[in-house]
């Protein structure tokens, strides 16, 4: 059984300081070039976990795109539908400070509008087999219905995050029929329209419950930096799962990371209070490192 991962693949510039980062003056350091998206790197999460993740994807026609295929393909993941298309890779541009958070950033979106001619194309040889799929909430939505309605014809449940939470606010009808979605602090607040500053993780879950009930939302969970997460669902269950200690080399990821690790764990029997437990685990794992993903990692060590 394949978990199905829809989304984009980028390629990320990263600028680290040599030393204290100014953000006034000119830093010298060095420049950094790895594969990114989410989609890209929660289905290489999954690949590092133990899964079986089958991305559905588009890349650049140029060496950038073919390198991306090749590496996807060394990590073992089906690239069957993951096609070449004109500006189908996005670039991120950071810069980091000399804490391992990014300091700035500019991006520049791919046009995903393609992948709905695969899904439209191929979609019963997508979804065949499929245990859920992973998608990212603001895909346009003549791809995020196909997805979707076929789904739900197979009766796999899907489960969603967010790239750009400006665009998903408009897509937030389709956020019932998810069986998990999953943001940050700052997306849960433009979300549900603020929340107010210095609330504790418990409070904040307390509210996270609200809102689900009142939209019909089956159930979410809300990444928190050092203070690890929040989660709720509609039907009356609420916790916080706290951070896993690392040291940080770069905060990149971490949260596409949490993403699937706690849906793998979803999918492998665990409850959502045991599954955040397990995607904490892994984002602790990608912050250690100086990539986007998570380096293979024994589903034991896991909690899997």
């Amino acid at each position: 059984m394949s978990i199905v991962v829809i989304g984009s693949s980028f390629v990320d510039l990263k600028g680290y300081p040599q030393g204290e980062y100014d953000p006034r003056g000119r830093n010298a350091g060095r420049i950094e070039e790895v594969q990114g998206g989410v989609a890209r790197n929660v289905a290489e999460d999954i690949a590092a976990a133990g899964g079986d993740p089958r991305l559905v994807s588009l890349v650049d026609p140029s060496s950038a795109g073919a390198g991306v295929l090749a590496h996807l393909r060394e990590r073992g993941m089906d690239t069957s539908f993951v096609r070449p298309s004109e500006n189908g890779m996005g670039t991120w541009l950071a810069v980091f400070d000399d804490k391992g958070d990014v300091a700035a950033s500019i991006s520049r979106r791919p046009d995903l509008r393609p992948i709905a001619r695969i899904l439209a194309e191929e979609g019963e040889a997508v979804f065949r087999r499929a245990e859920c799929v992973l998608l990212e909430l603001d895909l346009e939505e003549e791809t995020l219905e196909p997805a979707f309605r076929l789904a739900e014809e197979h009766g796999v449940p899907v489960y969603a995050a967010v790239s750009v939470m400006s665009i998903a606010l408009s897509r937030r009808a389709f956020l019932p029929r998810t069986g998990l979605f999953v943001c940050n602090r700052e997306e849960m607040g433009l979300l549900f329209d603020g929340e107010p500053e210095g609330l504790a993780p418990e409070e904040l879950a307390e509210r996270l419950q609200r809102h689900l009930r009142r939209e019909g939302i089956p159930a979410m969970a809300v990444t928190l930096g050092e203070e690890g997460s929040v989660w709720a669902t509609r039907e009356g269950e609420k916790g916080v799962c706290p951070a896993v200690p690392a040291p940080v080399a770069d905060t990149t990821g971490a949260g596409d990371a949490f993403f699937a690790g706690t849906c793998l764990a979803l999918r492998r029997g665990k409850t959502l209070r045991e599954a955040c437990a397990v995607g904490a685990r892994l984002a602790a794992a990608v912050v250690a490192t100086k990539l986007n993903v998570a380096p293979d990692t024994a589903p034991e060590v896991l909690g899997l």
